[in-house]
C-alpha cells in the first residue's frame, strides 16, 4: 500500500462515495459521481482510493450501440474520447450508461477498505458513469467494431466501489464480460426462488434478448434456480440458431421486442404469459410489450439500460396490468461468483461467449 497522500488531495476530505470527486460548475446541486456532469480525474489517490492502469473498456451494449449509430464506426472512437476528456468518465450523455473496464492496481491508498493489491489485475463492477477516468494513447488501438475497447489510460475506485480480481481459470475478455452482466443472473435468481417460496410453484420465465450476454445467463441462473418453463424470445433467425439445442430455453421465439401484439402473439402460442419477464435487450421500446406478456401478479425484471422506467410505470398504469417491476441495478450480494460459476459449469453458456470472442469465420 502507498502511505503517500499528495497535498492537492489533502484539500477536501474524502468520501467514499466518491462526492469529494465531483467537480461542481456555478450554480449546481451537490450530486453523487453517476450523477454529476463532471468528475475530477487526476492520477493522484485519496488514503482510501485505489488508482488501477487501464487495459480494456467495456462499453455497456445500449451506450455502444447509440454512440455507433449516431457517430458511425469511424466516429465512434472520437465519440467516446470526447466524452471522457469532458466529464472525467465515461457516461454517455444519451443513455446515462456507462459499461466497465479491466486493469491492473497501481497503487492502493493506506485506508483503502478494497482488499486489493498491487499488482492485481481486477476487473471493475461498478459502472464507468461514475468512474473517474483518463485516457492517455487516444484509443488508437480500437477500431469501433465492438464494444471491447482496447485502452491505456487510469481509473479511480473509490472506498465504497466494487471489484473483483480476475479469475486465473478464464480469459480475462471471457471473465470481463460475465461480469459486465452479472447482476443479471443473480436477480433472476433471487426472484425465482422467492416466487417458488412463495407459492410453492416453479415459475415460468420468459427472458426478452435471451441469446445475449444478459439474456443466456438469465436464462441459465433461472434453471438453475428451479424454474419451470424457459422460453427465450430473439429478433433473428441467427441468434435462434445459437439457442437451439444448448438446453438453455424450452421455447425459443422469433419476434420483435418492440412490438406489442406481436410479441404476446408470439409468446401465447408458446405457452406464455410468463410469471417472470426478464427484459435484457439494448433497444428502446420494449416497456409495454414486456408487461403484456407478463401474467398478472408476475414480475417484470428491467436490466437494459435503453428502458424508459417511466414508459414502464404509465404503461403498466394503462394497461391496468398488476405486475411487479424491478429495475436490475447490476449490485446482488455474490453476483459475481454466481455469473462466473455458470460460466464454469454451463459449457453451452460458455461456449455463447466465447464465440464473441472469436466468433466462427464465415
Amino acid at each position: 500500500m502507498s502511505d503517500t497522500v499528495t497535498p492537492e488531495t489533502t484539500r477536501t476530505p474524502s468520501s467514499p462515495y466518491g462526492l469529494h470527486r465531483v467537480v461542481l460548475q456555478d450554480g449546481e446541486r451537490p450530486a453523487l459521481p453517476q450523477a454529476a456532469r463532471r468528475l475530477d480525474a487526476r492520477p493522484e489517490i485519496w488514503p482510501d482510493e485505489v488508482r488501477v492502469d487501464v487495459e480494456t473498456l467495456n462499453l455497456d451494449a445500449a451506450s455502444y450501440r447509440q454512440l455507433r449509430e449516431a457517430y458511425g464506426t469511424a466516429g465512434v472512437r472520437q465519440a467516446v474520447l470526447d466524452i471522457v476528456a469532458e466529464r472525467g468518465k465515461m457516461q454517455n450523455p444519451v443513455t446515462g450508461s456507462g459499461g466497465m473496464l479491466i486493469g491492473t492496481v497501481a497503487e492502493v491508498g493506506p485506508r483503502s477498505t478494497l482488499g486489493l493489491e498491487v499488482g492485481d489485475r481486477i476487473a471493475t463492477l461498478v459502472s464507468l458513469s461514475l468512474t473517474p477516468l483518463q485516457i492517455t494513447d487516444g484509443l488508437q488501438r480500437w477500431d469501433g467494431e465492438d464494444e471491447r475497447v482496447p485502452a491505456q489510460g487510469h481509473a479511480i475506485l473509490f472506498g465504497r466501489s466494487i471489484a473483483a480480481v480476475l479469475p486465473d481459470d478464464l480469459e480475462p475478455e471471457l471473465a470481463l464480460m460475465v461480469m459486465d452482466v452479472c447482476g443479471a443472473p443473480a436477480l433472476v435468481d433471487r426472484v425465482v426462488r422467492e416466487h417458488h417460496d412463495r407459492t410453492g410453484e416453479a415459475p415460468s420465465v420468459l427472458v426478452l434478448g435471451g441469446a445475449g450476454k444478459s439474456g443466456s445467463l438469465s436464462l441459465a441462473a433461472a434453471r438453475r434456480a428451479g424454474a419451470g418453463t424457459l422460453t427465450a424470445v430473439v429478433p433473428f433467425e441467427a441468434e435462434a440458431e445459437l439457442l437451439h439445442g444448448t438446453g438453455l430455453a424450452d421455447h425459443v421465439v422469433l419476434a420483435d421486442a418492440r412490438d406489442p401484439l406481436g410479441l404476446l402473439g408470439a409468446v401465447e402460442a408458446a405457452g406464455g404469459p410468463a410469471d417472470v419477464t426478464v427484459v435484457c435487450v439494448d433497444v428502446p421500446g420494449c416497456e409495454h410489450p414486456s408487461i403484456l406478456v407478463t401474467r398478472e401478479g408476475g414480475t417484470v425484471i428491467f436490466f437494459s439500460m435503453a428502458t424508459s422506467f417511466s414508459a414502464a410505470a404509465l404503461g403498466a398504469e394503462g394497461l391496468a396490468a398488476d405486475v411487479r417491476m424491478l429495475v436490475g441495478n447490476g449490485y446482488t450480494p455474490g453476483h459475481a461468483a454466481l455469473a462466473l460459476d455458470l460460466v464454469r459449469s454451463d459449457t453451452q453458456v460458455r461456449s455463447l461467449f466465447t464465440r464473441r470472442i472469436a466468433p466462427t469465420a464465415d
